[in-house]
């Protein structure tokens, strides 16, 4: 069952075509990985789905409604973001940032009761935040701060997440971590992922489809041996690269090339 549904979406900045006749389709459990270089219009792309720019062309829709006839409260119950960053004006604490992803679910004049304190509690488990409950988010480093709004998305207890290159400020561990988290949600509770990431291995190793961009329009889209290919990465990215096969998972890995350097270069 489809969730998401984008149909010849295009938009633009100041006159610049940033996304043109951007069309695909997400479904139900579905994780897929949105790569592109910078300036291709991803982040774009999931800014349109979750309501936050319109598109000047096309439609985007969330179970076959269009998302501009969703209340934001509707929309937020199945949709969650998890941002490159989320500058705090005020100095929230770690604890009170989570609970702010239970306020869809929270009817008009309603506190938070014991249900959402233990959802909050599990998605600070699961994000390794949970000794961080009484910190200030201005006195994080920015690993810590990323892993917070990923608790903060997850206590949303959404249907479909939206990630925007969500490991960007965490070290190697707490990455691979955070992919194996969002992928075993998406096999054992069907959360339907979309995942912005320049790392083209990771998008390789954990996600069912990609989309590749190319200046505001898909080049391709399919599985991982599909649009990992040398021709694909080369064509996209303008720079020379290997494309083999992981020696244990058998999916493509990208390795650049090094220019030939001289000899005074290279030391």
């Amino acid at each position: 069952m489809s969730i998401l549904q984008a149909d010849k979406i295009s938009f633009s900045y100041n006159g610049a075509w940033v996304l043109r006749d951007v069309t695909f389709e997400i479904q139900t459990g579905d994780f897929v990985g949105l790569i592109g270089p910078n300036g291709s219009g991803k982040t774009t792309l999931l800014k349109l789905i979750d309501d936050i720019l319109q598109p000047l062309e096309g439609t985007i829709r969330i179970h076959g409604t269009p998302v501009r006839q969703m209340k934001r409260e509707a929309l937020a119950k199945i949709v969650a973001v998890v941002p490159q960053e989320s500058p705090m004006i005020f100095p929230f604490m770690v604890q009170e940032v989570v609970l702010m992803g239970r306020a869809p679910h929270l009817g008009k004049w309603r506190f938070e009761g014991e249900k959402d304190f233990a959802i909050v509690r599990r998605a600070m488990e699961m994000t390794d935040t949970l000794a961080l409950s009484g910190r200030n988010m201005n006195r994080l480093s920015g690993g810590e701060r990323q892993r917070v709004l990923i608790a903060r998305a997850l206590a949303q207890e959404p249907q479909l997440m939206l990630l925007d290159e969500p490991t960007a400020f965490l070290d190697i561990r707490h990455q691979v971590e955070f992919f194996n988290l969002i992928k075993t949600l998406n096999m054992n509770q069907s959360l339907t992922v979309m995942a912005v990431t320049h790392d083209i291995n990771l998008a390789s190793l954990y996600c069912d489809r990609i989309i590749l961009l190319k200046e505001g329009r898909i080049r391709v889209t399919g599985r991982p041996a599909e649009v990992i290919t040398e021709d694909h990465i080369q064509a996209v990215y303008e720079t020379p690269v290997t494309v083999d096969q992981h020696p244990v998972t058998g999916l493509p890995r990208v390795t650049p090339k090094r220019e030939n350097l001289s000899e005074t270069g290279s030391r």
